[in-house]
């Protein structure tokens, strides 16, 4: 569900990128109060699986499309919904400064659609609902959460006029959308349920810690070396769209972002196992700097 610089004007992707940084302060000041620093540790670890976790596509039986877990409500009902955006926002920013997973103009509307929606929409609301079988809210959410990005993805390319012409163009991208990602959410629902369940068994201790991160190296390492590589539920839907899209490549914004990106994405260009390993490394070091700000500002 990675937006590309070309499916996003700057009209749509800086108001975004500006809304998305004042609801991770917004998040930052939230979170610190409840970060203790024993929670630094888990909280880390568990955004580096997550990290590593987007990298697995897996492919959806029937189609010629693939999905990855995108992990946000995951994170939400162990860590809490402000925690949870953090973590995503690392994530993303990671994934689209150094890979180029994800343009840096449409940072803002991946933030949204994949971290904002999940955390402060899709879980809360329905965890209210379920409150007393948070293993069903987890899996619900994880649908709800899919259903909502993949709708704000329609809706931000539209604006963005990657889908004028027809109405029925936007129409048919939002079918796509829709019934590809219900199925990637029906399978990230059942695994968010699964680990949802074990912590509520096993707690988070730091040998579960130190257990997801070494899943996490193991993800970036090796299992990645065997993902789908079939197109995503996004580049699948593009794809089937009977007139294609309109790319959003003119003006300098465009060129300035597109000329940056190429520039700094270095990860991306190295052989997949280095790249994905000290992706790994940058996104467990900003998380343990941002969360172990927290804490300290939290015991002040």
């Amino acid at each position: 569900m990675h937006l590309g610089n070309s499916i996003i004007c700057p009209v749509t992707g800086i108001p975004m990128i500006a809304l998305m940084g004042v609801t991770a302060f917004w998040a930052f000041k939230k979170a610190k109060k409840d970060l203790t620093k024993d929670k630094v540790l888990p909280t880390v670890m568990l955004t580096a699986l997550v990290f590593c976790l987007q990298m697995i596509n897996f492919s959806i039986p029937t189609t010629a499309s693939s999905g990855h877990i995108i992990g946000a409500v995951l994170l939400c009902a162990i860590l809490g919904p402000y925690a949870a955006f953090l973590s995503i926002c690392s994530i993303l920013l990671v994934q689209s400064v150094f890979f180029a997973d994800g343009g840096l103009l449409a940072l803002g509307c991946n933030i949204f659609n994949m971290g904002f929606l999940a955390c402060f929409a899709a879980y809360p609301i329905i965890k209210k609902s379920f409150a007393n079988n948070p293993i069903i809210a987890v899996f619900l959410a994880s649908i709800v959460a899919l259903q909502l990005g993949s709708l704000a993805v329609v809706i931000e390319s539209s604006i963005s006029g990657a889908m004028s012409g027809a109405i029925t163009n936007s129409m048919m991208f939002a079918s796509l959308m829709q019934g590809i990602h219900l199925a990637i959410g029906f399978v990230e629902g059942m695994f968010s349920a699964i680990v949802v369940a074990i912590i509520n068994k096993t707690g988070i201790s730091k040998k579960f810690s130190y257990t997801m991160g070494v899943l996490a190296l193991l993800l970036a390492g090796v299992i990645s070396n065997y993902a789908s590589k079939k197109p995503d539920g996004l580049e699948w839907s593009l794809l089937n769209m009977p007139e294609g899209f309109i790319a959003q490549t003119q003006g300098q914004i465009y060129q300035i972002s597109e000329s940056l990106q190429a520039k700094i994405a270095i990860l991306g260009t190295m052989p997949s196992e280095i790249g994905n390993l000290l992706g790994l490394a940058v996104v467990a070091l900003l998380s343990f700097t941002v969360f172990s700000i927290m804490a300290k500002k939290a015991q002040a």
